[in-house]
């Protein structure tokens, strides 16, 4: 018999639903074909940008290859295109991208949303090892 109770997964992806929803304020099909319409905006104003907040090239130091991927691709949600130069570090990405934006925008969302993965990826690893390894949570408090 199939239980209604969400799984913790389900919780963590619901939260990061909520946290994505939460930056384009979008919870109804209404509010989230506003909110779609609202980033072609964003995007149209984030190339009207340059003349009062010009462009610029921001390096970011980003550890491991989750948040390499989600912030690269928050960048191109935004129509940003995340580069590397030749020899850089692959712990390095690139964007050329109006510093208010990156600020007030781009970076805030980035954090949230990192915060949530991590909390979920936590999760998902704390949840194997317990099951396939352990076999039981007392065992494996005494290793984690």
């Amino acid at each position: 018999m199939a239980s209604n109770t969400p799984t913790h997964e389900q919780q963590l992806r619901e939260k990061l639903r909520k946290i994505y929803a939460l930056f384009e304020g979008a919870t109804t099909l209404g509010e989230k074909n506003a909110a779609m319409a609202a980033i072609e905006r964003l995007k149209t104003s984030l190339a009207a940008l340059p003349k009062s907040d010009p462009m610029v090239e921001m390096q970011f130091k980003l550890p491991d290859r989750w948040q390499r991927r989600l912030f690269m691709a928050l960048c191109r949600r935004y129509g940003l295109e995340p580069y590397r130069y030749k020899g850089q570090r692959f712990t390095s990405v690139t964007v050329k991208a109006p510093r208010l934006f990156v600020k007030e925008t781009l970076w805030p969302e980035y954090l949230q949303l990192s915060e949530a993965l991590d909390e979920y990826l936590n999760e998902a690893t704390e949840k194997i090892i317990r099951e396939e390894l352990f076999r039981g949570a007392s065992e494996m408090s005494k290793w984690v």
